[in-house]
């Protein structure tokens, strides 16, 4: 008689994650529900609902383990969240990039240091409730694929998977939709079926990334100059960290017909640099770190989709594998590309991989 294969749960407390070990334990599964505690900046802020890692969220993800009948832990991650999450985030700010904090978790903390803790307790797989599609493919290597929800699938944020990783995961709600997935947790009587969706960076709950950063790092965003696109001086910001790619309001710039839009940083010199809407759209790409999923680069021009921002839609282009970097050159010319987010290469529905913009 075969045992069931083991999976740790990742359960974030939210409807996803609970509904995805429900599926789980159809299947046969046998199930270990782990939550990480991350963070918690104040004793307020542990309990606003729009945080993805609130004390209500740990008990949420304990209370849908007791219901299903598995075991359930809290892993204090709370450090290595700090050191790869947060000081990444602020000195990438302070850098003039713009950062996706929620890819770096899902890099660090949800696949990484949870398939480390896989081993450690005897488990085959990690699986999370994340809206993606993981396929074995006939060479016996894995892809992964858009989750079957379109306006829901998470692909982006897990272009940084690779072979060995793919290999012990699992997505049950990758064929799913919301409304699914909804209708199962209610019909599994989970007490969070309804619970609304995590919206904010779980760290800085109100949105207000540059109080943050200095109250983090102790560092006051120094004011400095304003530049257009032709080196004319046209004002003065009040700190780098106070401004992204494509924002417009709240310039301070005064006079003139034609609006302008910041289009980009040079923290070297403690500049901004605006223009106009035109000034905004790019061709070319460029990302370093990058990840192919596959492992393999290829030769020459792939003709592909990308995008550049996770609720951007994906764009027609052409990538290509050049000195460590990828490069995206897209049909359209794109708008707003920020360094410090990441570009996400598609061949069809399957995520080829992608990297960090420059």
């Amino acid at each position: 008689m075969h045992s069931k294969p083991k999976v740790l749960m990742a359960m974030s407390g939210g409807v996803d994650s609970s509904t995805a070990a429900v599926r789980l334990l159809e299947e046969g599964y046998d199930l270990i529900g782990v939550t990480m505690h991350l963070f918690c900046p104040d004793p307020d802020a542990a309990l606003e609902e729009s945080s993805c890692c609130s004390l209500d969220d740990i008990e949420d993800a304990r209370t849908v383990a007791r219901t299903l009948g598995f075991p359930h832990y809290v892993l204090n991650a709370s450090k290595h969240f700090s050191s790869c999450v947060i000081e990444p985030f602020c000195r990438s700010y302070l850098e003039g990039k713009t950062p996706n904090p929620c890819i770096a978790c899902n890099r660090h903390l949800k696949f990484a240091l949870l398939q480390q803790r896989r081993k450690e307790l005897g488990c085959d797989y990690v699986a999370t409730g994340h809206y993606a599609r993981r396929v074995q493919m006939e060479d016996g290597s894995f892809a992964l694929f858009k989750g079957a929800d379109t306006a829901k699938d998470q692909s982006y944020v897990l272009y940084h998977l690779d072979q060995e990783t793919l290999a012990h995961m699992l997505f049950p709600l990758g064929e799913m939709s919301k409304t699914q997935t909804r209708n199962l947790a209610t019909k599994s009587g989970l007490k969070n079926a309804e619970k609304s969706e995590s919206q904010d960076i779980c760290f800085v709950p109100n949105g207000d990334y540059a109080r943050f950063i200095e109250e983090h790092t102790g560092m006051n965003a120094q004011p400095g100059p304003i530049f257009d696109v032709y080196g004319n001086l046209r004002g003065q910001h009040l700190g780098l960290i106070r401004y992204t790619i494509g924002q417009r309001k709240g310039l301070n710039l005064g006079g003139g017909t034609d609006p302008l839009y910041v289009v980009g940083k040079n923290a070297a010199e403690n500049s901004l640099i605006v223009g106009a809407q035109e000034d905004l759209f790019k061709r070319e790409v460029r990302a370093g770190d990058v990840n192919l999923i596959s492992g393999n680069t290829w030769e020459g021009e792939l003709r592909c989709n990308a995008k550049i921002g996770y609720r951007m839609a994906p764009a027609a282009a052409e990538a290509r594998c050049e000195d460590g970097q990828l490069v995206v050159l897209f049909d359209e010319p794109v708008r707003a590309v920020s360094p410090g987010q990441s570009i996400v290469v598609y061949n069809g529905d399957r995520v080829v991989g992608g990297g960090e913009i420059l």
